[in-house]
């Protein structure tokens, strides 16, 4: 029996689906997909040589290939929730543009028009944010990636750029530029972690928080309407970097952070640091969830309930995909 329903799934999988079908006008998607490196050796840092078929965490083509197929299978399963494939998916903690490739051309993606965005960052452990969307949906406008080389307190910093793609959603004529709102501008962001102390660290992620907002101000002042930032934060919506977003932007995630929901568990705690943060007409129609499918949890041995069942615990293998659950973005009708 179990088979028969693996192979009706695999079927389905290949079902395209329609881009009007239920209720939901769009759905965009945000995933830290921890530590997603390829199986090779490229002698760039230490943490590819870690990552690697030879290096400490024996990270092979077959673990490499069954993240791929995981990843591929978390979006089968929002699709086959919401009624339709992810229009766009943003993804934090990827090594280069060879991984998400992988993804998006190596499995059931396939046959599903993705096309990457992807810029290589100055990040000292070499991951990157990039974001994938279907051609059928949009077309691409402009991309860049934005740089954040000074902390809070103007001292030198290296981290993940952050990365600006500008989409126009299709309606039969992709050369010609809309002025009814179907121009949308995605910020993916992966602020600097709390790694040598909270308040050390702080300036950094205030920093980061500040170039989001100098783009946003400025797309907002052109009169732009539709802005997406999507990422992990690295805090929760109380943090000290988040008031500088002021009233300009809308952070769909605080209503489940007061919820006591969150992507990541430690010590038995839900934090909430991956967060939809939108412009006021994006966000009178859109709403933020976290998926939590069962082949992504394992049971907490320690405490009580279940936690994302990550791919490496400490140096061992665990096999699973993130420490970090994805969140969604559901946008209705406009």
């Amino acid at each position: 029996m179990t088979r028969i329903l693996y192979v009706i799934f695999w079927m389905l999988s290949f079902l395209p689906l329609s881009a009007s079908e239920g209720s939901v006008a769009g759905l965009v998607v945000f995933w830290n997909l921890e530590n997603f490196f390829d199986y090779t050796d490229g002698g760039e840092n230490g943490s590819d040589r870690e990552f690697s078929a030879a290096g400490d965490r024996r990270w092979t083509k077959s673990r490499y290939w069954k993240k791929c197929h995981g990843i591929a299978k978390t979006l089968l399963w929002i699709a086959d929730r919401y009624g339709r494939m992810p229009d766009v998916a943003g993804v934090a903690e990827v090594e280069n543009r060879t991984v998400m490739q992988s993804v998006i051309k190596g499995t059931l993606l396939r046959k599903y028009d993705y096309v990457q965005v992807h810029h290589d960052s100055p990040d000292p452990r070499g991951i990157d944010v990039a974001l994938i969307y279907r051609q059928s949906v949009f077309v691409k406008i402009s991309d860049k990636a934005y740089h954040v080389t000074r902390d809070a307190e103007g001292n030198p910093m290296t981290t993940r750029d952050i990365l600006y793609v500008c989409l126009e959603r299709k309606t039969g004529e992709p050369e010609r530029k809309s002025d009814d709102g179907g121009r949308y501008h995605f910020l993916v962001n992966h602020h600097p972690s709390k790694f040598g102390g909270e308040r050390l660290s702080e300036k950094k992620r205030t920093a980061a928080m500040r170039k989001m907002m100098e783009i946003c101000d400025s797309l907002l002042s052109a009169g732009e309407k539709n802005i997406v930032c999507m990422g992990d934060f690295n805090d929760t919506p109380d943090g000290a970097a988040f008031p500088i977003i002021g009233n300009r932007l809308v952070n769909l995630a605080e209503p489940l952070a007061e919820r006591g929901k969150g992507t990541i568990r430690y010590a038995g705690k839900w934090d909430l640091i991956d967060m939809f943060i939108v412009s006021p007409d994006v966000a009178g129609s859109a709403a933020m969830e976290i998926c939590f499918p069962e082949f992504l949890a394992v049971e907490d041995g320690t405490y009580s309930g279940y936690k994302p069942l990550r791919t490496y615990t400490g140096p061992r293998y665990a096999g699973g995909i993130s420490d970090h659950l994805p969140i969604v973005m559901v946008a209705s009708g406009q």
